[in-house]
């Protein structure tokens, strides 16, 4: 049902041959409701359409013309950014070996038609182009939606973050004043309920500034430029001053990004920032590096820590989701930021981890 609404849309379809009598038959051939047909005589005239029109669904387009062959035409559509979406479909009257078909498919065609042009085979083929079309279009649509309705929320989840903020600064203090009352000093119970209360707050402060931070990851246009790797985790180590009992080593050989810094750096200053605050052993051993995987670069950052349970190694990485400690520390926000940028890159987060001997997590970077 929600194709057949969207196709009230009318489907332009831009033919292209420098016989204007085979444009009129092909364009008589392939006639439908909710179809509009665009006519070219040269390549450059087709180009010159199609950059000015909007929503071109599909181009069947002539091989062999002068000045400006198919496969020329083909290419500039593709290397343009306004039109290299737009499905083509070569029509050609010579016997096409694989050779020159493999150098239509490079240029951009989809498929071919042979001439003389077979009725039935045409309009079928055209017709699963429309439906493509029409699907595909349809998937932008509801993309676009959803982006809107995230926008929505990240923005209503950053407002009400800030506002929540305010007044639970001003409980806190007031339960820090309430505590030094004398009648209070003289209750141990009664402190103790006042102290419970001071840490609540203070528990709900710190996930109210990690949602802000969180929202502001969706909201920040973060600038790329070349980062060199390896200087930007020694520059990362030194600002987290870890104690002298943790020993961290990173790779020698570590590659130069053209990416955000920040974003990188987060995702770094998360790991080892939560290996260093969970230790549990007296000499801590982090390790840090990477290899080449072709379209990633594929980092890890290995601790000697308490370990993961292997059935919370997908957990961790939700919102708010923390394993379970007694120790009170973090909100469980950080981990899902981390997955968030990671994903953004179009890469993935993992970890591998073995109950009190350590855990290595490892993340996907594209180049």
């Amino acid at each position: 049902m929600r194709i057949v609404l969207a196709m009230t849309a009318m489907f332009k379809i831009l033919l292209v041959d420098d016989h204007k009598a085979n444009l009129l038959v092909l364009q008589r051939m392939l006639e439908a409701e909710a179809r509009t047909f665009l006519l070219a005589t040269s390549g450059q005239q087709a180009l010159d359409i199609a950059r000015e029109q909007e929503d071109i669904g599909l181009v069947l387009l002539d091989v062999q013309m002068p000045d400006m062959d198919g496969y020329e035409v083909a290419r500039l559509l593709k290397a343009h950014p306004q039109t290299k979406d737009i499905s083509v479909i070569f029509v050609t009257a010579t016997n096409k070996d694989e050779e020159d078909m493999l150098k239509g498919f490079e240029k951009g065609a989809v498929d071919y038609l042979p001439k003389p042009l077979h009725k039935h085979l045409t309009r079928a083929k055209v017709d699963v182009f429309e439906r493509l079309y029409y699907y595909q279009r349809e998937l932008k649509m509801a993309l676009k939606a959803k982006e809107q309705v995230n926008g929505q929320l990240e923005r209503f989840m950053h407002v009400v973050a800030h506002d929540l903020k305010s007044p639970l600064s001003g409980i806190t203090s007031l339960l820090l004043i309430l505590r030094e009352e004398e009648q209070l000093q003289q209750s141990e119970e009664l402190l103790s309920f006042v102290d419970m209360a001071v840490g609540a707050s203070n528990k709900l402060a710190d996930m109210i500034s990690a949602i802000l931070e969180y929202s502001r990851q969706h909201q920040d246009d973060q600038p790329e430029e070349m980062v060199e790797v390896r200087e930007l985790l020694k520059q990362l180590v030194q600002l987290l001053f870890p104690p002298v009992n943790v020993h961290i080593h990173i790779q020698e050989e570590l590659p130069s990004l053209y990416t955000s810094r920040q974003k990188l750096q987060q995702v770094f200053q998360n790991l080892v920032s939560n290996a260093i605050k969970y230790v549990d052993k007296p000499v801590v051993e982090i390790s840090i590096g990477g290899k080449d995987e072709g379209e990633y670069y594929q980092f890890y950052v290995k601790d000697n820590g308490p370990g993961i349970a292997e059935n919370d190694n997908e957990r961790i990485f939700r919102l708010f989701e923390k394993v379970d400690r007694d120790d009170g520390k973090g909100t469980g926000i950080g981990l899902n930021i981390l997955k968030l940028l990671v994903e953004t890159q179009g890469g993935k987060v993992w970890v591998e981890s073995v109950k009190g001997e350590g855990s290595c997590f490892y993340f996907q970077w594209r180049k």
